[in-house]
């Protein structure tokens, strides 16, 4: 590398770091726009994501029956996961209003006969009644459990009516069912938990502001290739790649201190607005880990930005090709959505996307406690990506000269 070429590169740099600082339509692009996602998002999914929030909804039995049987099946039912368990309702009409009203989600009637029917072959069947504003798939849970609570209840009532012939059937057939032993499996697997909606944001929408420099670059590009500067740069044997590689540290660069700001928020900013704080791992090899990540995450947002760039021929062009070319990559990747919650299929497209590979990369090092070896895959298919756009960039640049 001769001096002349290296002075070259530094007064790119100089030149572009100037004109990004005057450009503040795209530095808001690049800090103001996540740092809202990051804070409104980690707010309004903190419950959601946290796997620890109260119960929002509720349901309560009416026992019509009022036999001894109703009543031990109404006390065997408790509150379920994100259901909680109110006190029963005196009549029919009372449970339809207040599941209409919406302060039940559900109300089970347990019918007359219901203590009478053990050991018949005709049993009067439970009632449930549904508030359709809650989701299909709590509705589809709770009456799972409900069967499933129902069920246990016929077989140690028939195993009872049993026992009274056969004395020590009840106890013999309730210690037959073998212990499970849960086991966590992963790096240092009791301190992993389930991501809050913080650590799902701030990786998230770090690396969707990362890859945004597509806006700045494209303008910057574009507004150069308008005005003659890159004709002119050629004239001076200043070569393509020298003007790529002029562009690509100063963004590496600015994408690095959205890094440090955007984590910045996750940690001192949310918790001060009501939100759980970001939590770095400890130990030098973690950061460098997550640093290695945020490198090639870098490599990878500057290089289809320049490919962006060097594709349009104009502003509108470059801001709808790499604007929807983002969205699109967040959408999928699960930027937006988190890829977990995702259906099966979805998963499975999830994987395709650049963004997705870099919200592993962070989550494997912030939620399963892994080092710089269990991130390199991520890494490396970043860098690869931000490469291969690179090497399309000069390819466009040399087909348009050859025309």
């Amino acid at each position: 590398m001769n001096i002349l070429f290296v002075s070259r590169l530094l007064a790119l740099w100089k030149k572009e770091l100037l004109t990004l600082a005057r450009d503040r339509h795209g530095l808001a692009a690049l800090f103001v726009m996540p740092a809202i996602f990051i804070l409104v998002m980690s707010l309004a999914l903190a419950d959601t994501l946290s796997g620890q929030r109260d119960a929002i909804v509720s349901y309560a039995v009416l026992d019509l029956d009022q036999s001894t049987l109703s009543r031990s099946f109404d006390a065997q039912l408790t509150s379920f996961d994100a259901i909680e368990k109110q006190a029963g309702l005196p009549d029919l009409a009372i449970a339809r209003h207040r599941v209409e009203a919406g302060e039940l989600a559900f109300a089970l009637v347990i019918p007359l006969g219901f203590g009478q029917s053990v050991g018949q072959r005709q049993t009067p069947g439970l009632r449930l009644l549904v508030d359709p504003a809650v989701p299909k798939v709590m509705q589809s849970g709770f009456r799972q459990r409900v069967e499933a609570a129902a069920s246990r209840f016929w077989l140690k009532q028939a195993l009872e009516s049993l026992g009274r012939m056969i004395p020590g059937l009840v106890e013999s057939v309730e210690q037959a069912a073998p212990e499970m032993t849960v086991e966590a499996v992963g790096h240092d697997a009791e301190q992993i938990s389930a991501p809050s909606a913080v650590q799902q944001n701030v990786p998230a929408w770090l690396i969707f502001s990362m890859f945004f420099v597509v806006i700045p670059i494209s303008a910057v590009f574009i507004g150069e290739r308008q005005h003659g500067t890159l004709q002119r740069l050629r004239t001076q044997q200043v070569s393509f790649g020298c003007v790529l590689a002029g562009k690509f540290l100063p963004y590496v660069l600015v994408n690095q201190v959205q890094a440090v700001v955007m984590v910045g928020i996750g940690r001192y900013l949310v918790p001060l607005c009501g939100g759980e704080a970001l939590i770095l791992p400890d130990g030098a090899a973690a950061l460098a880990a997550l640093w290695l990540v945020s490198l090639a995450v870098s490599v990878a947002a500057v290089g289809w930005a320049l490919f962006i760039a060097s594709l349009a021929r104009s502003s509108e062009q470059a801001t709808i090709l790499g604007g929807v070319g983002n969205i699109l990559m967040g959408a999928i990747g699960g930027i937006m959505v988190p890829r977990f919650v995702m259906p099966a299929a979805m998963q499975v497209w999830a994987r395709s996307s650049p963004m997705n590979w870099a919200l592993e990369g962070f989550h494997q090092v912030m939620l399963r406690q892994g080092g710089v070896a269990d991130i390199l895959p991520a890494a490396a298919a970043l860098v690869c990506f931000g490469f291969a756009a690179l090497g399309a960039a000069v390819f466009l640049d040399h087909r348009a000269r050859a025309q």
